[in-house]
């Protein structure tokens, strides 16, 4: 992750394995934050190959390095305002999809994203189950 587009990622953290990353941005004009989750990755899909059944997967990079959320209203700030007067900080890398939603939802509901108007966030949008087996996520004290 040595290019990081407009992203601010103040951290000594291994970058390695990476899935995706938890970020927070924020307006420095109204001061409203918005917390969400992007993939590093994404799966892409082809047809297979003459004569043979299955499809080929591929994984390819997402267009994190210029991602601006998905909230309706923010990007509309955004374009009103302009980019330059937005911070985009990423909060935490994780490592595996089940993190990266688990990290989300954890952190918008200890922030109450939707109790209060300092939050773009209309909602938390989460299927979390148990944590898995195997994987690269680390246990955590809770």
């Amino acid at each position: 992750m040595e290019d990081l587009g407009h992203w601010l990622f103040e951290s000594n953290i291994d970058q390695e394995g990476a899935y995706g990353f938890i970020y927070e941005i924020t307006n420095t004009f109204s001061g409203r934050k918005y917390i969400g989750k992007k993939q590093l990755f994404r799966t892409v899909t082809r047809a297979p190959l003459k004569g043979r059944k299955n499809k080929r997967k591929k994984l390819v990079e997402s267009d994190w390095r210029v991602y601006t959320g998905s909230c309706t209203d923010l990007n509309e700030d955004i374009e009103l305002l302009g980019k330059d007067r937005f911070e985009f900080r990423i909060i935490s890398l994780c490592g595996c999809k089940w993190e990266l939603a688990y990290e989300e939802a954890k952190l918008q509901f200890a922030l109450g994203v939707l109790l209060s108007s300092k939050y773009y966030n209309g909602i938390i949008n989460c299927r979390v189950g148990n944590k898995p087996k195997h994987g690269t996520i680390k246990d955590k004290q809770v």
